[in-house]
């Protein structure tokens, strides 16, 4: 009965158009981003591919008496546990940021099992909640304090991600799937630049996006989009073209930061990349069908391009290591290799409303965080 209930319900989901949309046009748009990765590798002249920076020997040893800080969400697990544990490697004061308290003790002993040398601190923070991404930026900056760290931060990564399957609501009104994926990575980095732009030694904001990306053609920006009231109007839950426009927005996020740190002295030292790793299996994909999830990687490898979180991290901690001076870049697949990504991401019209619908959106976050905060004072 178990086999022919799976077998039901792997049919059922396979029925839906935004499964053959995640099969059809996400391979393509990987398989693309793979032949443009290595059309630029045989013909371009000029060299998009950028070495590490080892912090051994380097200014950090100088002018900070403690490890950097490197913060990194959705760190319990795949990609995100995977660059935890090389970048405490490169000795980075690692802060592992996940929702399970469990899986956090679980990542942190992994790491410690094979560095034991690892410098590792964890929260628990769940990215969907400005509520409790506020409450991390206070224990954070308790912590420092206690710790008698420099009040800093030398590195953020915003990892966090879901592909959720059903219509979930935040607290706050929002898409479940568009608050992890976007706008949480957005308030904590909003929340997070005073500790950035405070560092003695150049500073880094990566953003990790996704190939899923090149498929938006959608050109709403406003509140009623970012927080994914508008794509709430579907009968259907439209999580393939949600997962891609949240994908699309960190992009946006990302160019628009650097724009305008670009345009702030007193923010020069800071760079913001992005990064993204390709196919990688890690359990992102567990709310689709076991049986559909074994067909997709299965096909994924046979194509050459399912890589294990260890080697899909590579893109993540070649963005995090790049020279200081790298800013406004797309990383892609590892060996510090970057592409451009969709040229609807380069609009720069389209980022300035992603930008302001998004500090519209923080702002009302601020406001009734201020207004429950002086309630229960």
């Amino acid at each position: 009965m178990e086999v022919v209930k799976n077998v039901v319900e792997s049919i059922s989901f396979m029925c839906n158009s935004e499964f053959w949309r995640m099969a059809v046009l996400w391979t393509l748009s990987l398989i693309s981003s793979y032949m443009s990765r290595f059309y630029q590798t045989l013909f371009s002249q000029e060299s998009r591919c950028y070495p590490r920076c080892s912090l051994k020997g380097s200014t950090f040893a100088s002018l900070l008496v403690d490890r950097p800080i490197c913060i990194i969400t959705g760190a319990t697990s795949g990609l995100g546990a995977a660059a935890a544990d090389a970048l405490a490697k490169e000795g980075f004061y690692v802060v592992l940021v996940g929702r399970s308290s469990e899986f956090l003790s679980k990542a942190v002993s992994e790491i410690k099992s094979r560095n034991p040398d690892a410098c590792l601190k964890a929260f628990k923070v769940n990215m969907s909640s400005f509520e409790s991404i506020l409450e991390f930026k206070h224990s954070l900056e308790q912590w420092l304090r206690d710790s008698n760290m420099h009040p800093s931060v030398q590195l953020l990564i915003n990892n966090a991600g879901i592909l959720a399957t059903s219509r979930r609501v935040t607290s706050e009104g929002y898409d479940q799937m568009l608050a992890t994926n976007y706008i949480g990575a957005f308030c904590l980095t909003k929340v997070l630049l005073p500790l950035l732009e405070n560092s003695l030694v150049p500073s880094r904001v990566v953003n990790v996006s996704s190939f899923t990306h090149w498929n938006v053609r959608c050109r709403h920006a406003d509140t009623e989009t970012i927080s994914g009231k508008f794509f709430m109007k579907s009968k259907d839950y439209p999580y393939a073209s949600i997962y891609e426009y949240s994908k699309l927005c960190i992009l946006l996020f990302s160019y628009e930061l650097h724009r305008k740190v670009g345009l702030m002295k007193t923010s020069q030292h800071l760079s913001i990349v992005a990064a993204d790793p390709g196919a990688v299996k890690t359990n992102i994909m567990r709310e689709i069908p076991s049986s559909v999830t074994t067909m997709a990687f299965t096909a994924m490898k046979l194509l050459g391009v399912l890589q294990s979180s260890e080697t899909g991290a590579s893109a993540i901690v070649d963005a995090a290591l790049a020279p200081p001076e790298v800013s406004g870049v797309y990383f892609f697949g590892g060996k510090g290799q970057s592409l451009n990504s969709s040229a609807l991401s380069y609009d720069a019209g389209l980022a300035k409303d992603v930008w302001d619908a998004s500090c519209s959106l923080f702002e009302e976050l601020q406001t009734t965080a201020r207004r429950d905060g002086n309630r229960a004072a």
